[in-house]
């Protein structure tokens, strides 16, 4: 699958991807490129059909004369879909692109059928912060912020732990043009989105660095509180969460994706998947086996939904799912499945000790009987998963 490079005015866009795939349309933060998303394309690239391209003044595209609005880098991202023939995509920026996915979403609503916001903000304060940096690159270019810029992007121990790709985003800051830099700053100065943000109807993910300085968790899960149905996902990360943490980045991505892609068959074959990797093949095998007209579209909806939509979204590893569903089916006295549970815990890292912690918890919020009957039954459990003699 050959990348395509286009322009678009004085935008640089790349497209990729499978053919005939849904779109995804990526857009980069202040200072960087579209090869921030690399990692992310590469990765997606069977499954969608990539569209991303360089914000202005960055990367390819040209450095016209600032300072930048948020209205003109919305419109820049309409122009892009419209020379491309796209009525509408799945939408994927991280800060200033973040921003540029709510303009979207507030001002095109029909263009985007979902979209991820990764550590961004609504507004960006204080306007000091950004008079100074602006100075800063007049005078003396990117070089002049790149070791501060640095420090605020990454933890000191990914910094420490993969110098090789932190040198990369360094050397892409540097290669910024500092009129596209300042320009861009000037729009991230001026910008405030967060009237528009409870008339989001489409559905949107935020994802969050925990040590993010830059765009702070509490900026990015404000965005999540406005719009309704939205979540938010916090990564061990800075500020760019799809670099440090690119592998729970491209999964939370993905996931949120394919809940969208419309197919509920997409849906089912995911839940089937999850289904049987915590479960079990020999359980869901006779499961299967014991369809009937009467059942068989009970199961079918538990797969979709349970696995498919509950089991897949990104917000709880499926460890913590598992003690979930433990205590929640001790609390009902749901035994045939808290035995099934307790059973298929062991499959997503789930501990013996740690599943005792939940049943001692439980005799306190749930009552003694139900705990004292769910520690018989999970010794039962422990005792057919013993190897026999």
């Amino acid at each position: 699958m050959t990348a395509e490079q286009k322009r678009v005015g004085d935008l640089n866009v790349r497209i990729e991807g499978k053919p005939g795939a849904p779109w995804l349309m990526f857009s980069n933060s202040l200072g960087t490129d579209l090869h921030l998303w690399d990692e992310q394309a590469a990765a997606l690239a069977d499954r969608y059909r990539i569209l991303r391209y360089d914000t202005r003044g960055h990367g390819g595209s040209a450095a016209t004369p600032g300072p930048y609005t948020i209205d003109q880098l919305g419109h820049d991202a309409l122009a892009v879909l419209d020379a491309l023939g796209i009525a509408a995509t799945a939408f994927c920026g991280l800060s200033l692109g973040g921003l540029t996915g709510q303009w979207l979403a507030i001002n095109a609503p029909g263009r985007l059928s979902r979209a991820v916001l990764a550590n961004t903000a609504s507004v960006f304060p204080p306007p000091e912060t950004w008079r100074q940096r602006i100075e800063a690159v007049t005078k003396g270019g990117m070089a002049a912020i790149v070791d501060a810029v640095m420090e605020r992007w990454f933890t000191a121990g990914y910094r420490k732990a993969e110098p090789a790709r932190v040198e990369r985003i360094r050397k892409m800051i540097l290669a910024i043009d500092p009129k596209g830099y300042v320009g861009c700053s000037g729009a991230l100065m001026q910008a405030d989105v967060r009237a528009g943000l409870s008339g989001i109807r489409i559905p949107v993910l935020t994802i969050a660095g925990r040590h993010d300085p830059a765009t702070t968790q509490a900026a990015t899960q404000a965005i999540s509180s406005a719009i309704v149905g939205a979540n938010t996902l916090v990564l061990e990360a800075a500020h760019l969460s799809n670099v440090e943490r690119a592998e729970e980045f491209t999964r939370a991505l993905a996931a949120f994706l394919e809940l969208g892609d419309g197919a509920e068959r997409g849906r089912y074959d995911s839940g089937m998947k999850v289904r049987r990797a915590v479960l079990g093949d020999p359980w869901v095998d006779r499961a299967q086996a014991r369809r009937n007209p009467f059942n068989a579209e009970f199961q079918d909806l538990i797969t979709r939904y349970a696995w498919g939509e509950i089991w897949t979204r990104p917000g709880l590893p499926r460890h913590t799912r598992s003690l979930l569903v433990i205590a929640m089916t001790l609390a009902l006295g749901k035994w045939e499945e808290f035995r099934l549970h307790t059973r298929a815990a062991f499959n997503n890292g789930v501990t013996k000790e740690e599943i005792k912690e939940v049943l001692l918890q439980a005799a306190v919020y749930c009552g003694v009987p139900a705990a004292n009957t769910a520690v018989a039954e999970a010794e039962k459990v422990f005792a057919e998963m013993e190897p026999k003699a």
